[in-house]
């Protein structure tokens, strides 16, 4: 890592100067904050609180075990020279950081932090203590166990915090069978016995995925083998397909979504706009529908308080594992206003870029709040739309186009294993268009969900136009626009391969998820075929493209992990956790790997950037937020075998200076 410099976006590298201030005008700033009999009472407190927790520091050369409580102002050191890894251009590498309540003070070896302390003792003693140098307070300082490494805060550019609460409830993810799967959902009913007892109860999950069961052709299940089993007839139950595309549901959901339709009928294919409704030869449903036409199933409503239990659960999951940031896409306002009581009661303890996004088949943008650092701890910004269908979607991934897995992402040709269809275009290029512009002129940043070659050229058209049209009004220039506005691609999966460089041109950031491609490698050259394929999750092209190397790298959680280093594991290896790809233990399509450090970006600077943030977020440097992440083992230099990432073991994740996770 120290041989190789990380490049930071241009609006972070213009206001190194201010931070640079920032750093020279602390001392006489704090001084000026002392008050002494505070100040005592504070130092108190902290000792006390040191003892009781065990802590883990140096004192004056005094060393303990392990803490979870610090002090106000502190120091960090790694347990050799250059284990912290800053992501930050002009100085990739540290030994120290001195934290002071929510920010980074300092930066550098153990002699430039001691350096910076006395220095602000110093005026302190000035001011309060006659200048008497007994009056000085020593600093605490931890220090990293050996082997560990400090990293930004980790980011997930691309997730959905409340929806993985709800997959955790009944988890089917990981499941190798249908027999597995209906054995889950028997157990979830003996353990859950108001199903039975309480009309109305459905069973409701997310996660199944029908290319992952063993003695299965790949074809979707159908609502038969979900009354397969005695316990299971007669539920209603309705099941997620694990990329929120597919809506899997048994003969008793079938019936209630009948009932309550028009004439009690179903709609004819030309009716279900942007969506499809599985059917046997004789025309009626099998149990599965597809992106629009699942908002046919009328399944009940997540109450607030099952929202918010799902939204502490993926919380305190995503602090576990390393996350401080997550840009939750597609947060609707029923989710905005859960967000904003957490946030409002002192109790978001990640910060949340929500994107907002509506069921309103017109204009919205005046319907959701525009929220900069909201809240008690200032977590909550919401300051982008995630744009959708002009259908109405009751299902929480509300986009454009499908999935791959379910051959509904929008394709300019017909899928190469399935020659009938070409995907689904949920939204008309004309009413997208009419739509952006609407939110564009609004100032909102916008954030468009596109997986198949088709959606991300029309999106890019789009993007064009607007850009392109402002620059006519401005005299700006187009990448100029694009980075103060930071138009969004979420996924950008499949593209042409001139669209992989317009979209650099343009300045649009392409959002990724590195392991969508690891899933999806094992069918998507058979979807694709050859030629297509060149252009698919071609990570490695889009960074390069990208006039300021920004790639900002997301998970998609609940689709995948919530982990993040799933996600750099497969960026940098295109490798699955066994270590395996269909074209060896090199990796998928190796070009397109990604460096450590480029990852590593990706999750904290280029997130950071992507959410208007990077003047504040994913880099340690002084006048930036103190948010940071302790790991175990140095995954980010090269000499680290690559399946030791996925061993890796988060020791403490720290936001706004104060352990949120573990301990130091």
């Amino acid at each position: 890592m120290s041989k190789r410099r990380m490049e930071n976006p241009k609006p972070t590298t213009q206001r190194s100067v201010k931070q640079e201030d920032h750093r020279h005008s602390n001392i006489a700033k704090e001084v000026d904050e002392q008050d002494t009999k505070g100040q005592f009472y504070m130092w108190l407190a902290v000792a006390l609180a040191i003892v009781l927790a065990g802590a883990s520091y140096y004192v004056s050369g005094f060393y303990t075990t392990s803490t979870t409580v610090v002090p106000e102002s502190y120091a960090v050191c790694g347990h050799s020279s250059g284990k912290i890894y800053t992501v930050d251009n002009a100085q990739p590498n540290v030994d120290c950081l001195l934290i002071h309540k929510n920010e980074i003070r300092e930066t550098g070896t153990a002699d430039d932090i001691r350096e910076y302390w006395d220095g602000y003792q110093n005026e302190v003693i000035k001011k309060f203590y006659g200048n008497e140098p007994k009056a000085k307070k020593p600093l605490v300082t931890f220090h990293l166990k050996p082997g560990s490494i400090i990293v930004p805060g980790l980011a997930d550019a691309h997730a959905h915090l409340i929806p993985y609460g709800f997959k955790m409830q009944l988890q089917l993810d990981n499941v190798g069978s249908l027999d597995e799967l209906l054995d889950i959902l028997e157990q979830y009913v003996h353990e859950h016995p108001e199903v039975h007892e309480k009309p109305g109860t459905w069973v409701q999950g997310m996660g199944w995925d029908q290319t992952r069961w063993a003695d299965w052709s790949g074809e979707f299940p159908t609502a038969a083998h979900l009354s397969s089993r005695k316990n299971l007839e007669n539920l209603p139950i309705s099941l997620s397909r694990v990329d929120g595309h597919a809506l899997w549901v048994s003969p008793r959901a079938l019936e209630l979504t009948k009932e309550q339709l028009p004439g009690q009928q179903w709609p004819s294919d030309d009716e279900v706009n942007g969506g499809e409704i599985i059917r046997n030869s004789a025309g009626d449903p099998t149990g599965v529908f597809v992106d629009n036409a699942m908002a046919l199933v009328n399944a009940p409503a997540w109450s607030y308080e099952q929202k918010a239990s799902y939204l502490e659960l993926a919380t305190q999951d995503a602090l576990s594992y390393g996350l401080t940031s997550v840009h939750d896409a597609a947060s609707t306002p029923d989710i905005i206003e859960v967000f904003k009581s957490f946030a409002d009661e002192g109790r978001l303890p990640i910060r949340v870029y929500a994107m907002g996004n509506s069921e309103n088949a017109s204009y919205w943008g005046g319907s959701i709040p525009l929220l900069e650092d909201y809240g008690q701890d200032e977590r909550l910004n919401l300051k982008s739309v995630k744009l959708y269908t002009d259908v109405h979607e009751k299902h929480f991934l509300t986009i454009i186009t499908g999935a791959l897995g379910s051959w509904g992402a929008a394709l300019l040709e017909a899928y190469s294993d399935k020659p009938d269809t070409s995907g689904i275009m949920r939204v008309s290029p004309d009413s997208l268009k009419d739509m952006v512009e609407k939110f564009w002129e609004d100032g909102w940043g916008i954030n468009i969900h596109c997986i198949g070659d088709r959606a991300n050229k029309v999106v890019l058209d789009v993007f064009e136009s607007v850009l392109t049209e402002e620059s006519i009004k401005t005299g700006e220039d187009v990448r100029s626009i694009a980075a103060r506005r930071r138009p969004r691609i979420e996924h950008a999966q499949i593209m042409r391969e001139e669209d992989l460089q317009r979209a650099g041109r343009l300045g649009v950031i392409t959002s990724v998820q590195p392991t969508h491609a690891t899933s999806d490698m094992w069918y998507a050259e058979t979807r694709l075929g050859p030629k297509r394929i060149k252009g698919a999750y071609a990570y490695q092209t889009l960074l390069q493209s990208s006039p300021a190397n920004i790639l900002p790298l997301g998970s998609d959680f609940p689709v995948e992990g919530i982990n993040p280093l799933l996600g750099f594991y497969a960026a940098v290896s295109r490798l699955d956790v066994r270590g395996e790809s269909p074209h060896g233990s090199d990796g998928w399509y190796p070009s397109e790997k990604l460096t450590r450090a480029q990852a590593l970006k990706g999750m904290t600077l280029d997130a950071a950037y992507a959410s208007f943030a990077e003047d504040r977020l994913g880099s340690l440097v002084p006048g930036k937020k103190a948010d940071y992440v302790v790991l175990d083992r140095d995954i980010i230099s090269d000499e680290t075998p690559v399946d030791e990432i996925l061993k890796t073991v988060v020791q403490a994740t720290v936001i706004d200076g104060k352990i949120a996770f573990g301990g130091l």
